[in-house]
């Protein structure tokens, strides 16, 4: 049997647009992609979703690796 637990936090318009944005970053949609669906003017003000997310490393790569790959 799964125990149920009440959410007794408010929820709000904001509360909804910060989890929305939060799961983008994570889901590795660019923070200039979520600058542009959220309607900031300034970056910074996306850029506060870069603290509350758990984003994954990516592996850096030169450019050259990938030059003579293309078909």
């Amino acid at each position: 049997m799964m125990k149920t637990s009440i959410v007794k936090k408010g929820v709000s318009m904001h509360t909804l647009r910060h989890s929305f944005a939060t799961h983008l970053l994570e889901d590795g949609i660019d923070v200039y992609s979520i600058q542009k669906l959220l309607g900031h003017a300034d970056i910074r003000n996306t850029l506060v979703y870069l603290h509350v997310a758990q984003v994954k490393p990516s592996i850096a790569h030169s450019p050259l690796d990938t030059l003579y790959n293309k078909q």
